[in-house]
């Protein structure tokens, strides 16, 4: 049962964040192309930057948390089971992304929101794993 609603919840879930990613929060066309490839180092700015704790969440949280559901790939495609797999096609994928967001002008390239985001797979498919050793009997 849980995999049938996944099939059908995944695809809109994609295009809501990928409308996030390009056109949602307020995003605008950034005049400068910009890359960050420091890894940590632009997290660790904005969290000193930033003055609520409200914004620090909805950004470094929310990049982790809006990509668990990823990490349920497998029930979809089976060779995605294995952790090696789905964080290459994740990573694979997470890059072209953040490549058409600094092509497109309408984000930066943020090497942070690789790593987060792939975070966010890896504790989707630990979950995944639980809930598949758990609940077997809810998954069909």
């Amino acid at each position: 049962m849980l995999k049938k609603s996944y099939k059908i919840i995944i695809v809109p879930y994609m295009l809501f964040l990928l409308y996030l990613m390009f056109l949602g929060m307020g995003r605008f066309q950034y005049e400068d192309n910009l890359i960050r490839i420091e890894p940590v180092l632009s997290t660790v700015q904005f969290i000193r930057n930033t003055i609520e704790w409200k914004d620090i969440v909805i950004i470094v949280l929310g990049n982790i948390i809006m990509f668990i559901p990823f990490g349920f790939l497998g029930w979809i495609f089976p060779q995605l089971k294995d952790l090696k797999m789905l964080l290459y096609a994740f990573i694979s994928a997470i890059v072209i992304v953040e490549a058409l967001q600094y092509f497109s002008r309408m984000g930066i390239f943020e090497v942070d929101d690789v790593i987060l985001n792939t975070f966010g797979v890896y504790l989707g498919w630990l979950l995944c794993r639980f809930i598949e050793k758990r609940f077997s009997r809810l998954i069909l």
